[in-house]
Order: structure tokens, then C-alpha cells, then sequence
């Protein structure tokens, strides 16, 4: 019986060594199923990342872009006001040199002119819409009759 159970050993020591070969193929097999997993979320990630910092740059440009804009329009807008500011001591110039001018710029508006300059307090666009709607045609210039 010594024989035989060494060969019954035997076998069973090759089947425990099988089950052990098997069991880690198994182990290898899911861990480059994990590796293959992992390696394609690092490469989403990876994707997802560049598009991002794709759309920073982009946003990061065009928040330059508006600021280059808004310096360009401040610029702008000072120039405008050194302009006015310039012209309206030119027409006082005038005024106190010309006594015509003086006279006609002190008249009061015609009463055409400041009917067009008139508005009530409005709120919101429906008000505005039925003041439009409501106003009448303004006449036209000259002797009062109509063509």
C-alpha cells in the first residue's frame, strides 16, 4: 500500500499543483482585464483633461481679447468726453462773443420741439407700448394747414 498511496500523494500533490497553476492563471487573466480597465479610464481621463485645459486656453483668450476691448473702448469713451468737454467751451465761447447767438440760445423750445421731449413715467413695456399707441401724429411744420 506504500506504493500505492505515494502514487494517490503523487496525484493529488499534481492536482493540488493544477488547481494552484489554474487559480493564478485566473488571477493573471483579471488582473490584465483590470490593467486594460484602468489603462482606458487613464486614457479618458487623460482626453477629458486636454479638452479642458482646451477650453481654458480658448476662454482664457477671449477673456483677454474683451479686456484688450473694454481698455480700447474706455480709451475711446475718454477721447469722446475730452471732445464734448472741448466742444461745449467752444459754443459758451461763442455765446459770450455773439450776442445773436446769445439771444437765440436763450429763447425757449417751440412748442413742437418740447412736446417731442416730453415723456411721462413709464413702467415696463407695456406702458410704453400704449403710450406710443396713444400719442397723437405729430403736425407737420409750417402754416398749420394740412396737405
Amino acid at each position: 500500500m506504500s506504493t500505492l498511496r505515494q502514487a494517490l500523494y503523487g496525484f493529488a500533490l499534481l492536482g493540488a499543483l493544477a488547481l494552484l497553476i489554474w487559480g493564478q492563471e485566473q488571477r493573471i487573466a483579471i488582473a490584465d482585464k483590470n490593467t486594460e480597465l484602468a489603462e482606458k479610464d487613464t486614457k479618458t481621463a487623460r482626453d477629458d483633461a486636454d479638452r479642458n485645459l482646451a477650453t481654458a486656453n480658448s476662454l482664457r483668450d477671449t477673456l483677454q481679447q474683451e479686456r484688450d476691448t473694454q481698455a480700447s473702448l474706455r480709451t475711446q469713451q475718454d477721447q469722446l468726453r475730452q471732445g464734448l468737454a472741448n466742444r461745449e467751451r467752444t459754443i459758451e465761447a461763442l455765446k459770450r462773443e455773439n450776442t445773436e447767438l446769445r439771444d437765440w440760445a436763450a429763447q425757449p423750445l417751440p412748442d413742437a420741439a418740447r412736446r417731442l421731449r416730453e415723456r411721462p413715467a413709464l413702467v415696463g413695456a407695456d406702458a410704453y407700448r400704449q403710450w406710443l399707441s396713444g400719442r397723437s401724429a405729430v403736425p407737420p411744420a409750417g402754416d398749420g394747414t394740412r396737405q
